[in-house]
């Protein structure tokens, strides 16, 4: 049941991507985007990933395609004619479409069979926690805390000024859009 729900996200997520690039209207495009990345944060849920997910979900679908809307809007932008059309315009899509399919085609052959065989003879790696001595006690702390903990800790102490300076920085670029918004109304 999972394999199929990741699979339907995963299929809503390429539909929304390209439906995001063929649009006209810039607005539609945006909210084609917003689904790509509403079924993006689905799949790192379904892998597990919830922070990832969560994250996807507040900066990139409510901040980033705020602001893409709140550009779109501001520029006014109309509906114009492609430059895109003609024989060349279709021979590159043909173009890109074959490359596309041959290298599916090859993706097609490598089989997990395959893989676990060239992992078997790819040269033995030192052991990491040997070599990455820090990444041990990271790991162990990550286990303490949690992953949430272990993300807030850093950033909240050892990274506390520059956190503080970017959200004053895209303060006042919010402050800024709006003024330049108000100016043209």
């Amino acid at each position: 049941m999972a394999a199929f729900v990741f699979y339907l996200f995963a299929a809503a997520a390429v539909l929304g991507a390209a439906m995001c690039v063929l649009q006209r209207n810039p607005v539609a495009s945006a909210m084609w985007l917003m689904s790509t990345m509403f079924s993006l944060a689905a799949i790192f849920i379904l892998l597990g990933a919830e922070l990832i997910g969560i994250l996807q979900v507040l900066v990139y679908v409510g901040a980033i395609l705020v602001v893409f809307l709140f550009v779109i809007m501001l520029l006014n932008v109309a509906r114009t004619s492609s430059d895109l059309r003609g024989p060349a315009s279709l021979g590159a899509t043909v173009v890109v479409a074959g490359l596309l399919v041959v290298e599916l085609a090859a993706l097609w052959q490598y089989t997990p069979r395959r893989l676990a065989a060239d992992i078997a003879q790819a040269p033995a790696f030192a052991d990491p926690a040997r070599v990455f001595a820090a990444g041990a006690a990271a790991r162990q702390a990550t286990a303490a805390q949690g992953v949430v903990g272990a993300l807030a800790a850093p950033l909240f102490q050892t990274y506390l000024v520059p956190f503080e300076v970017t959200s004053v920085l895209l303060l006042a670029a919010i402050i800024g859009a709006v003024v330049l918004a108000k100016r043209n109304i």
